[in-house]
């Protein structure tokens, strides 16, 4: 049988969506957008193995996103895609494939009929490229107006997964290492002489790259969940934490100047901490501290949007999906109001949901018991979850 390995690139940094986490582990239904492809290729009989192309700097949330799947040890990028994909190469030269199928961690939707249909044209061709037939009228602006109608007769999109006889294509990659930067591996094959056939693809395969993108690729799992009959739990959570000296408080994973901190174990999110707790609670999944023990050393310090992370994943392994959340903060001090906004947009980069079912409000106790008098900070929250009908 013809070994095939599937390199998968995810070394980029992709945060132009905003946020501190790359595009590639945002999460996507509950899980990292990285991991929907991963599985799809692990899962695929023609597949003899899948190598990732990471950033070491993200190595934490690429271990996080591969948990349990069997892969190959991942390969370091370089500073661009093209030398990224080389380094990818290389690293499979110990044990080199007959085929190797080339893929952007960004284009979670890739399915098995089109790896199918890419490995099947590497019979008869060294190169095939995934694309689709451009069917829109295209216009060249002119300034900020409407220009020329480009013709679009014999034009594609190109996709990935692009597919390349393993020493065919590292052997143009090499060639192309000192010349100028290209911008896709069909474009490396062609400089070397590689023809390279095109491939039907699918509308659906797109590559997720704006924030437009991501809530596109949100309502097309949303749709495909529609079809299963849902049930609704609501989970409840509450934390309080010790104000003491310090620089600022951590809230909703924002870090908001102030001349105390909260004291704990992690870096004592108390609305996140509650927020997990809620959707714990809705999945009956224990709590917070079953799960990140304040004995346990590694967490020490440890930021809590991992914690919010794995509640989201373990409401994903049951197959649902959290549809709203509430947060109540208790204190005098800092003032959440100039920062509601913020708060809410990093939640909703953490769990993977719009903005809209996120709420965080703020309240007092009027100068009464310990928030009143400024010794701690307290939160309450509510989240409601959609489980498929048991």
């Amino acid at each position: 049988m013809t070994n095939v390995v599937a390199l998968v690139v995810a070394a980029g940094s992709g945060l132009r969506m905003g946020g501190e986490l790359p595009k590639q582990f945002l999460p996507l239904a509950g899980k990292p957008l990285l991991r929907h492809c991963l599985e799809t290729f692990a899962a695929h009989p023609r597949i003899g193995g899948v190598k990732v192309v990471i950033n070491d700097t993200y190595r934490e949330l690429y271990d996080s996103a591969a948990t349990g799947l069997p892969l190959l040890a991942p390969a370091l990028g370089g500073a661009t895609r093209q030398a990224s994909v080389r380094n990818g190469l290389e690293s499979l030269t110990g044990s080199p494939p007959d085929l190797v199928l080339i893929h952007d961690a960004a284009r979670p939707f890739v399915d098995a009929p089109t790896i199918d249909r890419t490995i099947d044209a590497l019979q008869d061709h060294d190169g095939a490229l995934v694309a689709v037939q451009v069917v829109d009228t295209l216009k060249r602006a002119d300034g900020k107006f409407s220009g020329e109608t480009v013709d679009r007769t014999g034009l594609w999109r190109a996709q990935t997964p692009q597919g390349f006889r393993f020493q065919s294509i590292l052997a143009a990659h090499r060639q192309a290492a000192t010349g100028p930067e290209m911008t896709d591996d069909a474009a490396v094959a062609e400089a070397a002489g590689i023809k390279v056939v095109l491939v039907p693809g699918i509308v659906n395969n797109f590559k997720v790259t704006t924030r437009a993108d991501f809530e596109r690729a949100e309502r097309m799992m949303a749709e495909q969940r529609a079809v299963v009959p849902l049930e609704y739990r609501t989970g409840s959570g509450y934390d309080v934490h010790r104000l003491v000296d310090g620089d600022g408080v951590w809230m909703c994973g924002i870090l908001i100047p102030h001349n105390q901190k909260l004291e704990g174990h992690s870096d004592a999110d108390v609305a996140m901490h509650a927020l997990t707790d809620a959707i714990l609670g809705a999945i009956a999944a224990q709590d917070i501290g079953a799960h990140f023990p304040p004995s346990d050393p590694q967490w020490r310090g440890a930021p809590s949007w991992k914690f919010l992370d794995l509640a989201m994943k373990l409401v994903a392994k049951q197959g649902g999906h959290v549809t709203h959340c509430d947060i109540t903060i208790i204190c005098e001090k800092p003032k959440v109001g100039p920062h509601r906004e913020a708060m809410i947009a990093r939640l909703a980069e953490i769990m993977g949901i719009d903005a809209h079912r996120i709420s965080v409000k703020a309240t007092t106790t009027e100068k009464l018991g310990f928030t009143g008098r400024g010794e701690g900070i307290a939160a309450q929250a509510m989240a409601t979850v959609a489980l498929p009908l048991s």
